[in-house]
C-alpha cells in the first residue's frame, strides 16, 4: 500500500507551482518581442531626431524626453498583447493595441507640458505600430515544440505530419515535467479516464489545447479528416469583413488602374505582334457556390498548344511570355473577372472543372472550396504552391480550408505581402 501512487495520480502535489510556473512563462514568453522592440525603440528615436534637427530644434532634454516616453511604446505594447497569446487578428490587434499605447504616451507627453513635434509623433507612432503588429505576428507563431507534447488518441499516426515529431503522453499517469503546452483531442480526453492527465496540467500550469488549433496555428492548414460545416462559426469581425470585401475588391482594382492598364496594353500587345489574336485566354473555371464562370487569361502559348498542366520550360510558351508567367501579368485580365463579381482578389484559386470533378472522387470536401469567391491569389498558393497531381490538390484542400475558416483582414494582408514577394523572387512560376 505504501508504494501506491496518491489518488488521481498524485494531484495535489504541486497545486501551488501553477500560478508561479504560469507568471514564468509569461516573463519568457514576452522576450519573443524584444528584438522587433528594441528594432522599433532605436528607429523611432532616429526618425524623431532627424525630424527635430530639421525643424532647427535643440531643446534637447524635451527632445530626449519625448524619445525616451515614445521609445517605451513598443515594450509597453508587447507586454499587454503577451497577455493575449492566443488571438485570431495578431496584425489588427498589435496596431490596435500599439496605437493606444502611443496615445496614453502622447497624453503623457501634454500633461508635462514637454513640446514635441506632432510630425515626429506621427512617424513614430507609424513605426511603432508596424513592428508591433510584425511582432505580435511572430510571438503568435513562435512555438518550441521541445516544450510540447501531445496526449495519445486513436487516429495520432494520421494525423498532420508533425504532430507525431512531439513528445507523447501514452496514459493519464504520464509525466509532464518540461511541458508547457499539452495538446489533447477533444472527444478522446474530456473523459473520466484522462481527467486526472487534464487536472495536474492545469495546476502545474501546463496549457491545454486542442491538437486541431495547434496544428492550424503552427502550420497554417487544417486536418482535412477532421474539419467539418460545424467547425465554420464566424465572429462577428469576420462577418462585417466578409461583408466589406466586395468593397475592398473593386476599390483595389480601381485605384491601380494606372499601372494595371498600361500593362494589361503592353503584355495584349506584345502576344498579338508575337503569335497574332486572340490574345485573351478563356477557360471554364469553377466558382463560388459551383457555379461556372468563364475565368480571363493572356495567352501565353502558341495556338491549339493549350491544355493539360505545364512544365518547366514548357515548349509551348511563347518565347518571352515566360517572364510574363513568372511575374504573374498573364492573370491580369481576371481584373475583370473580380468587376463582374466572379472573383475576388484573394481566396480559393479556381480550378478547371475537370481537375475539380477528379478531386472530388478522391476527397469529397474538396466541394468546400467553393464555399467563397474564388481569388487571384490565395493561401494555398503562398503557403504550399503550384499543384501538379490530385494528390497535391488535395494537400492544397488543408490550406484553402484553413483560409475559409480563418477568413479576415489580417489573412489577407499576409496573404498579399507574401503574394508581393513571390512575384517579385518569382518563385513557383510556371
Amino acid at each position: 500500500m505504501a508504494n501506491e501512487p496518491p489518488p488521481h495520480g498524485g494531484l495535489y502535489h504541486e497545486s501551488v507551482t501553477g500560478p508561479r510556473l504560469r507568471k514564468h512563462r509569461y516573463l519568457r514568453e514576452m522576450r519573443g518581442f524584444l528584438r522587433p522592440a528594441i528594432l522599433s525603440a532605436l528607429l523611432q528615436a532616429v526618425v524623431y531626431a532627424y525630424v527635430m534637427v530639421g525643424a532647427n530644434r535643440s531643446d534637447w532634454p524635451n527632445i530626449a524626453a519625448a524619445i525616451g516616453v515614445t521609445a517605451a511604446v513598443p515594450f509597453m505594447a508587447a507586454a499587454v498583447l503577451t497577455a493575449f497569446r492566443r488571438n485570431e487578428a495578431p496584425i489588427g490587434t498589435g496596431v490596435v493595441v500599439c496605437l493606444a499605447v502611443y496615445s496614453f504616451a502622447v497624453t503623457v507627453l501634454s500633461a508635462f507640458r514637454i513640446p514635441v513635434s506632432y510630425t515626429g509623433l506621427m512617424w513614430c507612432g507609424l513605426i511603432a505600430a508596424v513592428f508591433t503588429a510584425y511582432g505580435n505576428l511572430r510571438f503568435n507563431r513562435l512555438r518550441n515544440p521541445a516544450n510540447i507534447a501531445v496526449a495519445w488518441f486513436p487516429g495520432l499516426e494520421g494525423a498532420i505530419e508533425g504532430l507525431r515529431d512531439l513528445t507523447i503522453v501514452d496514459s493519464p499517469q504520464g509525466p509532464l515535467k518540461g511541458i508547457e503546452t499539452l495538446l489533447i483531442d477533444v472527444v478522446h480526453h474530456h473523459s473520466e479516464q484522462w481527467s486526472p492527465l487534464l487536472s495536474r496540467s492545469y495546476l502545474e500550469g501546463v496549457e491545454i489545447l486542442p491538437w486541431t488549433r495547434y496544428a492550424e496555428a503552427r502550420y497554417g492548414r487544417l486536418d482535412i479528416k477532421s474539419f467539418d460545416l460545424s467547425h465554420l462559426v464566424y465572429t462577428p469581425s469576420q462577418l462585417i469583413y466578409s461583408k466589406t470585401k466586395r468593397f475592398f475588391d473593386v476599390s483595389f482594382v480601381i485605384f491601380t488602374l494606372p499601372i494595371t492598364l498600361p500593362l494589361l496594353v503592353l503584355v495584349g500587345v506584345y502576344v498579338f505582334v508575337r503569335d497574332g489574336g486572340p490574345v485573351i485566354f478563356v477557360q471554364i473555371r469553377r466558382g463560388h457556390g459551383g457555379k461556372r464562370f468563364r475565368m480571363y487569361k493572356f495567352r501565353t502559348m502558341y495556338k491549339k498548344s493549350a491544355g493539360g498542366a505545364t512544365s518547366r520550360n514548357d515548349r509551348r510558351v511563347i518565347p518571352g511570355c515566360h517572364t510574363i508567367r513568372k511575374y504573374r501579368l498573364d492573370e491580369l485580365p481576371q481584373l475583370f473577372n473580380i468587376l463582374r463579381g466572379e472573383m475576388s482578389l484573394i481566396g480559393p484559386r479556381p480550378v478547371a472543372e475537370y481537375i475539380a470533378r477528379a478531386t472530388e472522387r478522391v476527397e469529397p470536401k474538396y466541394s468546400f472550396r467553393s464555399l467563397v469567391l474564388p481569388g487571384i491569389t490565395g493561401w494555398a498558393q503562398v503557403a504550399s504552391g503550384y499543384a501538379e497531381t490530385i494528390d497535391q490538390e488535395v494537400n492544397k484542400l488543408s490550406y484553402d480550408l484553413y483560409y475559409i475558416k480563418r477568413m479576415s483582414f489580417d489573412l489577407d494582408l499576409l496573404v498579399l505581402i507574401k503574394t508581393v514577394k513571390i512575384v517579385f523572387f518569382g518563385v513557383g512560376a510556371r
